[in-house]
């Protein structure tokens, strides 16, 4: 194949294998129909978006994911070099005229979007996780074409009310929110998160796409270990505490699993914004009020490009610190800092939600 658009690309693709099989989802106001030849598929993504699942009709978002093997296009792709503190190249991609194609080096599979047209090509079924990370790059694109900010931080909520979560790397922000969720908190997002101005008020919305966790986080909050099989568990009981939380394992968190129905919630008007800025020394930890215009060293922190998967137009997403000064712009902002503690670091954030006040080392 010699491609010169998407638009002939998918023609072929569609012709080989039409997408007979429907998924619609339902993410807030934004809906989208998932179509595919692989009806195993729309079985593992319907029990992935559990809460999510929407109904036949107007949809702002198509996405087709077609099972096959990998897709041969004899490309000149691009090498998108590993970011920091990253040595594994995983992804290479090229532009043509109605769009980008993106290659996922280490599994073949590949993704054509542009113009309004959106998929996923290739061993779908076997990389489902990354079909799951596509829907989720559309529905972000959607939202940034649109006026939204990308913030790289998790979110909880409470009566409608919410509180962002962000960390430097490793810091544990969606750790915090499952904490926070353990004391009422609903869930609102794991690692991506959009906040846009509408009207008077500032709205935060959700990504969904479950959090992922390591198995000491798991067996320290009971509200977790469900999530790690009974098989499985003994192993992790028989290493120190320091090498359980070094594992590179991971394991979803179902939220209604583990928390009820319902506590996925997607959107929530922003109220304040938590920075996790500590470190495992067993000092305690402080939570103290900041100023983002004068520590702009923590925007580091929250500030996030949307990558490979945003397909460049007419409006530039504008990454500028200036930018994302003005989109946090009147919430209250806390860094959480000292030694790693949880649960002081969810009473915080309570209390932030709150409105009660902080001084220099609350």
């Amino acid at each position: 194949m010699t491609p010169e658009t998407i638009q002939g690309i998918l023609d072929t693709v569609e012709k080989s294998c039409p997408a007979a099989e429907s998924l619609w989802l339902k993410f807030g106001e934004v809906r989208l129909v998932m179509r595919t030849n692989s009806p195993a598929l729309v079985e593992r993504l319907t029990g992935y978006f559990t809460g999510f699942i929407g109904t036949p009709g107007q949809y702002d978002i198509a996405v087709s994911a077609y099972e096959g093997p990998e897709l041969k296009l004899g490309l000149d792709y691009i090498i998108k070099e590993p970011d920091p503190g990253k040595t594994k190249i995983k992804e290479e991609h090229v532009d043509l005229a109605d769009g980008r194609i993106v290659r996922k080096r280490l599994t073949g599979l590949v993704f054509l979007f542009g113009s309004g047209l959106n998929a996923a090509v290739g061993p779908c079924l076997e990389n489902d996780n990354q079909v799951i990370n596509f829907i989720n790059n559309r529905l972000i694109q959607f939202e940034l074409d649109r006026g939204a900010l990308l913030l790289h931080a998790a979110a909880v909520s409470r009566e409608g009310k919410g509180l962002a979560l962000a960390g430097f790397a490793g810091m544990g922000k969606s750790t915090l929110a499952l904490h926070l969720m353990g004391r009422g908190l609903d869930f609102v997002s794991n690692d991506r998160l959009l906040i846009k101005t509408e009207g008077q008020r500032r709205i935060i919305r959700g990504v969904p796409k479950l959090p992922r966790i390591n198995p000491g986080t798991a067996l320290n909050n009971p509200d977790l270990t469900a999530v790690i099989p009974e098989e499985e568990k003994w192993g992790f009981s028989a290493l120190d505490e320091s090498d359980i939380w070094d594992l590179e394992h991971k394991y979803d968190v179902r939220i209604d699993d583990c928390f009820g129905p319902g506590r996925f919630v997607l959107e929530s008007e922003a109220v304040g914004l938590a920075i996790l800025n500590w470190q495992r020394n067993g000092r305690p930890a402080l939570a103290e009020r900041v100023d983002l215009n004068r520590r702009r060293d923590l925007l580091d922190a929250v500030m996030k490009s949307p990558g490979l998967f945003y397909e460049p137009n007419e409006r530039n997403v504008d990454l500028s610190p200036e930018a994302y000064l003005e989109g946090l712009k009147d919430l209250a902002v806390i860094e959480v800092r000292g030694g790693v503690d949880f649960d002081r670091a969810a009473t915080a954030c309570i209390e932030v939600m709150q409105n009660r006040a902080y001084g220099h080392g609350h």
